[in-house]
């Protein structure tokens, strides 16, 4: 009895026996009535009612009419006295006022609802009155109208029967056809918590289990992406421990074995290889509290001019040394940001850092920015640092900002950095409400920006 499809099924019969219950009880009282007042006004049309109308279309009024009722012959009262039945008349005129009562029961007006079931007395397309038949305490069918009853009777037992077991065999079919999608969502739940992460489910069903199941297959998919992410990563992380602690290992070798000399020149490249390693394990502990959604945000106003004008002078010494114009553009009027400034100024430093690394003796890095708008269409302020360097192609630039990806996969890490901070960057970026790109027209270098949303102040003044 555990079973949905089985516990569906029952619901389901129950209700359509509940329901072929009520409507066959129902219809039975309903043509019991009907076929008593069909019988009765059956038997007023022979003789009764077209007496009553014949005696006003002579005196135009009822008055005396209890003369007719006294003349009725006994075996037109209901269904005869032979048989001990009887109906009680009362007659109404036109306006509903009884004029005779044959019990003395009757109101002195008809009500609405007595008016309905009364026999309206039609003359001359005038109603003149309402005849209204009470049955009496014996009243009773012969045994041909009972027959006939009990044979309607009869007949609706037998097509709620036949109801009943179409209603079982539907419900149980209809309830095990909505129940077998889940049935295969379940094989495949288990087959995904057993490590199968490439289960899917065909969508099927209702538009709630396809809701369901499309779910499923969403998070199926993402589950393998980040299981084949995760072996990825860490598959790049080991390639890249392994040539900083190669290098450590082999100098710290041929130091014990006396074939470096003990000189502090040998012992700063071991420990130079130590700060790359470091590096580079800091920068995996920032991408794993990114990727996870643990990273320390502490968002405040953030004055663009003088985040830029700090960056430009951190790096205007380096790009000096390499022969290269370190400029800035900052438009004006520009509102605050609402960021974390230690972190934008970590995906500054990032895109300057990468820029000037990239670019030639003789070129400029430009620092520019502007009023933008966030996808959302929430207003905001663009950095973009260009550069003049060889630029991205496109397939470069779908990869830029993934992990441990580097433009020049044959530099080392003391010049072509960790292949992460791009990574970092955008989660930087996203994580405070913005957006980061690179654009590298033909033969013009490259040109990262990202975009982050001003404060409110800063909105209603921009």
């Amino acid at each position: 009895m555990r079973k949905l499809w089985m516990r569906l099924g029952l619901a389901f019969v129950a209700v359509a026996l509940s329901s072929i219950a009520a409507v066959g009880i129902l219809a039975n009282y309903q043509l019991t009535a009907g076929f008593h007042r069909y019988v009765v006004r059956n038997q007023m049309d022979q003789f009764l009612l077209p007496t009553l109308m014949d005696y006003y279309q002579e005196q135009g009024s009822w008055e005396g009419v209890e003369s007719v009722f006294q003349r009725l012959p006994r075996h037109q009262r209901g269904k005869g006295a032979d048989h001990g039945n009887t109906h009680h008349y009362a007659l109404a005129d036109a306006s509903g006022r009884v004029v005779y009562d044959e019990t003395g029961s009757a109101p002195a007006s008809l009500s609405a609802a007595q008016k309905r079931r009364a026999i309206p007395l039609v003359v001359g397309e005038q109603t003149v009155g309402y005849l209204l038949a009470t049955p009496g305490e014996n009243e009773r069918l012969d045994r041909a109208e009972r027959a006939f009853l009990d044979l309607i009777t009869q007949s609706l037992i037998w097509a709620g029967l036949l109801a009943a077991v179409l209603a079982l065999v539907l419900g149980f079919f209809v309830a095990r056809h909505v129940s077998a999608p889940l049935s295969q969502l379940a094989r495949a739940a288990r087959s995904l918590s057993q490590g199968d992460l490439s289960q899917r489910v065909p969508i099927s069903g209702s538009e709630e289990i396809s809701e369901v199941m499309t779910a499923f297959n969403e998070m199926a998919q993402e589950l393998e992406r980040s299981e084949t992410l995760s072996q990825q990563m860490i598959a790049d992380i080991a390639h890249e421990l392994r040539t900083p602690l190669t290098v450590i290992q082999g100098n710290l070798q041929a130091l014990l074995d006396e074939i470096y000399p003990l000189t502090q020149e040998e012992i700063a490249q071991v420990y130079d290889e130590t700060l790359t390693l470091a590096r580079l394990v800091e920068d995996l502990r920032a991408l794993t509290q990114a990727e996870a959604g643990q990273l320390s945000l502490h968002p405040t106003e953030v004055d663009i001019a003088a985040l830029i004008a700090q960056a430009e002078a951190v790096f205007q010494d380096a790009a000096r040394e390499k022969g290269i114009r370190l400029e800035t553009d900052l438009a004006p009027g520009l509102p605050p940001l609402w960021a974390d400034p230690d972190r934008i100024r970590q995906v500054l430093y990032n895109l300057l850092s990468n820029a000037l690394r990239h670019t030639p003796a003789r070129g400029v890095v430009q620092i520019i920015t502007r009023l933008a708008a966030l996808p959302d269409g929430q207003k905001g302020v663009e950095i973009a640092v260009l550069d003049t360097g060889p630029g991205l192609t496109s397939e470069e630039q779908a990869q830029v900002f993934e992990r441990f990806w580097r433009a020049d996969m044959s530099r080392s890490r003391d010049r072509g950095g960790s292949g992460l901070g791009l990574t970092i960057a955008r989660y930087l970026v996203e994580a405070q409400g913005g957006v980061i790109g690179v654009e590298c027209p033909p033969g013009q270098g490259a040109r990262f920006w990202f975009i982050l949303p001003a404060t409110p102040k800063g909105i209603e003044n921009a």
